[in-house]
């Protein structure tokens, strides 16, 4: 390991932050104990992935497009391992997590985004199954060339869902003095890397703490409106982050200002120049419009996003009208 690598222990879980992650992802599974695992990936994700990853799967399951809970409903009956690896970007690995948590498995996850799911035990369940407790897993190989490794849209797009976690989990109830300096490190280290290449190692970083303070803390508005819309107008998660998270910052501003004003500090603005500068981050301003979001649904997903109890841990939580002025505004 190099000096720049990170091993973190957390209770029952090991992270693991270094160049080459995937590359030696076959030694570190067998170093922990996992002889023996099966794999869910994507056919692009196995294009580029270490061949002996694979050959040492004692099964090889490919994860499609769609939402985690009809996919996992489609690959519970073929997954039987007590150990999966997930090997992709949030989507592979809250399958694997959602399988797991019904079977009673553990996850290895191999994040190729910023998607922070190899960081938390939050995830959907597989349509018509249930689980005693969620799944977060206990064993994370992150690679920060194979995180940042996306087109410089898509990258954007992946740091602003990573900083949506920083962001959330600041004014929740469950916020703590750990989870609050995870999320504004992660914050910070996420504006850092965004815009400079030979930094690529922050942003990977920042996002594996913004992915621990939302593991920590949970969540509320940013997120209750993005998982929604997601949903019912099926919409790209992280595309959809990025466009919400600056209407949503604004909207949090009066409602938590000492938090909000933290985060304006990590990000080296003022609470009033956070929507800009978010929205410079993200490469300029999203739209849920020009991700294929369809007006007609949205009645449907205001249902969702008020149905959602997460939702009353927002400080004065938002009624309807302004739930619909703050999606209408990044249309």
């Amino acid at each position: 390991m190099s000096e720049k690598d990170i091993t973190w222990r957390d209770g029952e879980r090991t992270i693991t932050l270094a160049e080459g992650a995937i590359a030696g992802a076959t030694n570190q599974l067998r170093w922990n104990g996992w002889d023996a695992y099966e794999l869910l990936a994507t056919e692009r994700a196995l294009a580029g992935a270490p061949a002996a990853l694979s050959e040492n799967a004692t099964a090889v399951h490919h994860v499609r497009q769609g939402a985690v809970n009809e996919i996992a409903a489609e690959l519970f009956g073929e997954v039987s391992s007590e150990r999966l690896v997930a090997f992709g970007g949030g989507r592979v690995i809250d399958t694997a997590k959602a399988i797991a948590a019904v079977h009673g498995s553990r996850v290895a996850a191999i994040p190729t985004t910023l998607s922070g799911a190899e960081m938390t035990g939050i995830h959907k369940l597989p349509d018509g199954h249930e689980a005693e407790r969620l799944c977060r897993p206990v064993l994370v190989m992150a690679d920060p060339e194979a995180m940042t490794a996306q087109p410089e849209r898509e990258r954007r797009a992946s740091a602003m869902n990573a900083l949506a976690h920083a962001a959330d989990s600041l004014y929740t109830p469950l916020a703590h003095p750990v989870s609050r300096l995870a999320a504004l490190e992660g914050a910070r280290l996420i504006a850092a890397g965004v815009d400079e290449p030979d930094r690529r190692r922050d942003l990977a970083l920042g996002s594996l703490l913004a992915g621990y303070a939302i593991d920590s803390a949970l969540f509320s508005l940013h997120h209750v409106i993005c998982q929604s819309l997601v949903r019912i107008l099926r919409v790209p998660h992280a595309e959809t982050n990025a466009a919400i998270l600056p209407r949503a910052v604004e909207a949090l501003v009066p409602r938590a200002p000492a938090e909000m004003a933290e985060l304006a500090s990590a990000l080296s603005t003022e609470p009033d120049g956070l929507v800009g500068r978010i929205e410079e981050l993200s490469g300029g301003r999203r739209t849920l419009g020009e991700v294929g979001a369809d007006r007609e649904n949205l009645a449907e997903a205001l249902d969702v996003i008020e149905a959602r109890g997460e939702l009353e841990m927002t400080p004065q939580p938002p009624d309807r009208e302004e739930l619909r002025r703050i999606v209408e505004s990044a249309w």
